[in-house]
């Protein structure tokens, strides 16, 4: 009997430990993580690790995904505070300190404290001339009087969105303006980092078949050449390899292929638009799913402020969009592996990259009755690119629409392309997620470098998962036929 009580004692420790219950003496490994105090969080985790028999499976995990965490975090605060002086003084000769501190109170200036350390953020320096308005306007300026701006063709977006909506009201259909494109996304495990010989386990991304919006989807070549392709239905889609390491040098995967995009466009009529149907494939996306989304009070405060007394759901989407357009202003992320709960983090210091942007127009919409969920890949304005997320929205009776916060209100006085990415989307768009944290096909072994989307790729071995600082990616793309 004494061992029997010693044993829950022992679990119910290990539960207030990890947050699971919380002990008001004691802080949670989750509160010492956020408060920075890494050191005695992972003393402590290792001992608790260190007690096989009085650990379930679950709790395991949640200890070493702690451990994880704060491994991550500290590879995403690398700055020192001369660093980061070096860099202002390329547009403010005299910073000071004192000026620090001002942009670190106002959430300007990211960094987090790690064992009694200031560590800065490792694109805080970057993010500090996005965030602050006086610092943006004063870089605009000088980097035009260095000619470090020209030269830089823009893509003729606001062009091609008008084309989209002018087609589908002319043709009655909402996909049109398809563009073919030609992919090749790689993969380079570092030299060193694997023994000779040893297995990688590798997934890449690739595109889901959508009907009418992303088809004729085409493998040209891999390597290697044997491969496992997730079936279609799978949400986070990915080619899968194996291969052994090439110590000496990189150890490449890779995949080429073609395929088609859509531009989307339904014109939303907002008086004919009505409250959702209680139907179980709508219910999903109309629920909290934590950690990322959660009705929290702060959130549901927030969204009273925002929606008011509208009850037309369209005009509370356009409410929540404006409001996240307007007040979340995108800057360069950690990690989302680092966080606990994004929407909370990005609500405390209005910015944010997409995904984030995204996550929190998602739970705003969901806590309004208005089903919202995730997709992602990778957007393209030719000549540039870059990992993206958005998502799709659901409005009754015109059914799932798609959505772009990041890409927002168009700067026009034209009330359908000002809207345009709140039921349309852009032709240039490759799509490999339409849900976010789901299993791979086959299954990872270790936790995932990127928890939450799936972009870049993934890769392990035996011994454990490969981080971003163990491997390299690469996407070649070229426009076929726009």
């Amino acid at each position: 009997m004494k061992q029997v009580a010693l044993t829950v004692e022992i679990l119910l420790a290990l539960l207030m430990l990890t947050g699971i219950f919380s002990c008001s003496k004691k802080p949670s490994y989750m509160e010492m993580v956020v408060n920075g105090d890494f050191s005695e969080a992972r003393r402590l985790i290792k001992q608790d690790l260190s007690m096989n028999d009085y650990l379930t499976p679950n709790l395991r995990s949640i200890l070493e995904l702690h451990l994880v965490r704060m491994d991550r975090i500290e590879k995403d605060f690398t700055l020192t505070e001369s660093e980061v002086i070096d860099y202002v003084k390329k547009y403010i000769p005299d910073v000071s300190k004192e000026n620090l501190r001002q942009w670190e109170v106002a959430k300007s200036l990211e960094y987090k404290i790690i064992d009694d350390q200031k560590r800065f953020f490792k694109y805080a320096q970057y993010n500090l001339f996005r965030l602050d308005p006086e610092l943006k306007a004063l870089k605009k300026k000088i980097d035009s009087e260095r000619g470090e701006d020209s030269g830089k063709k823009e893509f003729p977006l606001d062009e091609h969105i008008a084309s989209i909506i002018t087609e589908a009201n002319e043709s009655g259909h909402k996909y049109v303006k398809p563009v073919k494109m030609r992919i090749k996304q790689s993969l380079f495990v570092d030299e060193n980092v694997v023994p000779e010989g040893k297995t990688i386990r590798c997934w890449i991304p690739f595109p889901r078949k959508i009907e009418n919006r992303q088809t004729d989807i085409k493998i040209l070549s891999t390597e290697p050449i044997t491969y496992q392709l997730a079936d279609n239905s799978k949400l986070q889609r990915t080619i899968y390899f194996e291969k052994a390491s090439n110590s000496s040098a990189k150890t490449e995967f890779s995949v080429e292929y073609t395929y088609t995009a859509h531009g989307v466009y339904v014109p939303i009529d907002p008086e004919k638009v009505v409250s959702v149907p209680n139907r179980d494939d709508l219910n999903q996306y109309l629920t909290e799913r934590k950690p990322q989304i959660e009705f929290y009070n702060e959130m549901r405060k927030l969204s009273e402020s925002i929606v008011g007394d509208e009850k037309n759901p369209y005009r509370i989407a356009q409410k929540l969009f404006a409001w996240v357009d307007t007040n979340i202003t995108w800057a360069s992320a950690r990690e989302y592996s680092t966080f606990y709960n994004i929407p909370e983090y990005v609500i405390d210091t209005r910015h944010g990259d997409c995904g984030m942007q995204t996550l929190t127009f998602m739970t705003l919409c969901r806590m309004n009755g208005i089903p919202a969920r995730w997709q992602s890949g990778w957007e393209f304005q030719p000549p540039k690119d870059s990992m993206h997320d958005w998502g799709e929205i659901y409005f009754e009776p015109y059914g799932w629409v798609p959505m772009d916060v990041t890409y927002g209100m168009r700067k026009t006085d034209d009330e359908k392309l000002k809207w345009f990415y709140l039921s349309g989307m852009d032709s240039y768009r490759l799509i490999f997620n339409d849900d976010y944290s789901c299993s791979f096909e086959p299954g990872k072994k270790y936790f995932r470098s990127e928890t939450i989307d799936s972009q870049r790729g993934e890769a392990e071995w035996e011994e454990g998962n490969l981080y971003f600082d163990q491997w390299s990616w690469k996407l070649d793309w070229e426009v076929i036929q726009p």
